[in-house]
């Protein structure tokens, strides 16, 4: 197995709507492949300029003149995520808080290049499952961000907030919307970043995800990505995450197991979509990863 851990590479990308220095050397452009760091338009060797980002004036980004109003997020929430018992939102809050500190230490220093194109060029960021908070400490730094989490837990809010506090993002900052990822209660064009870290394997539809993803974008913005997927067929962790896949539904609210998660992104419309794969070694059912950068 490959740690996403294995490669300290910076990651910066650029959009093609965007010129590079031309000093920038060339580098291998791939699709999907294994273990590659240069990939496509998006340079994970630290390369390539930072995005030339929009240079408008931001716009507000306000719940209640999103062009999915808040009642209709809220009818979506119901009818997609209806309420579970508080005491099973409590222990999958839990549950995620817990267990994925391993997780998190080992793909901490990938996180820290892929997240440093957000810094000084993204102002509004919206996180689709934001759950326990984990990404939050990425965004220190840049005093003016503001970070909008989406997740139909609310239980996950009490632990984004303490996550909030521990990286020193003000919580004035940081807004915990209660929502769906298939229905984003923000304007349209409304911010710069979107972000979503293992949250495609849970919703109930991932294209109207990234639809909404894509709509709230401003144009050039960005979309960050990691995601668990399917191992290979015929492969032995193929087979067990195809027996467990239900159970893991039921234990993890939802997460699928055998989802082809880079292939709903890469057929979602975006200008640029680059994404690799790696394993993580502390991961064992979801070590097949997808990550990378796209461009709307």
């Amino acid at each position: 197995m490959i740690s996403l851990l294995s490669s300290s590479a910076s990651l910066t990308i650029t959009c093609s709507s965007h010129k590079t220095s031309p000093s920038t050397p060339k580098h291998i452009s791939t699709k999907a492949h294994n273990h590659q760091l240069c990939v496509g338009k998006f340079c994970f060797c630290g390369r390539r300029s930072l995005l030339e980002a929009a240079a408008t004036t931001l716009l507000s980004v306000c719940p209640s003149k999103a062009s999915t109003s808040p009642s209709a997020a809220m009818a979506a929430l119901d009818k997609i995520h209806p309420s579970r018992p508080d005491w099973y939102e409590e222990f999958c809050a839990w549950n995620m808080y817990s267990i994925m500190k391993a997780y998190e230490a080992e793909v901490a220093g990938w996180k820290t290049q892929m997240f440093s194109n957000l810094k000084g060029k993204a102002k509004n960021v919206v996180e689709i499952g934001i759950g326990t908070g984990p990404n939050l400490k990425y965004y220190v730094g840049d005093t003016d961000v503001r970070v909008f989490g989406i997740d139909p837990n609310r239980k996950m809010e009490k632990y984004a907030q303490e996550a909030a506090v521990a990286a020193g993002l003000p919580l004035s900052n940081f807004n915990f919307i209660h929502a769906v990822g298939e229905s984003i209660p923000l304007s349209d064009a409304s911010v710069d970043a979107a972000v979503g870290t293992l949250v495609l394997c849970s919703v109930k539809d991932v294209d109207k995800t990234l639809k909404e993803v894509k709509r709230v974008l401003k144009p050039g913005g960005l979309y960050l990505f990691v995601e668990h997927v399917a191992a290979k067929d015929g492969t032995i962790l193929k087979f067990w995450q195809r027996v467990l896949d239900p159970l893991q539904q039921t234990v993890v609210d939802g997460c699928h197991l055998t989802r082809e998660t880079g292939n709903n992104i890469s057929r979602a419309g975006f200008s640029d979509v680059e994404l690799s794969m790696a394993f993580v070694s502390d991961a064992s059912l979801i070590s097949p990863h997808v990550y990378g950068i796209a461009c709307k």
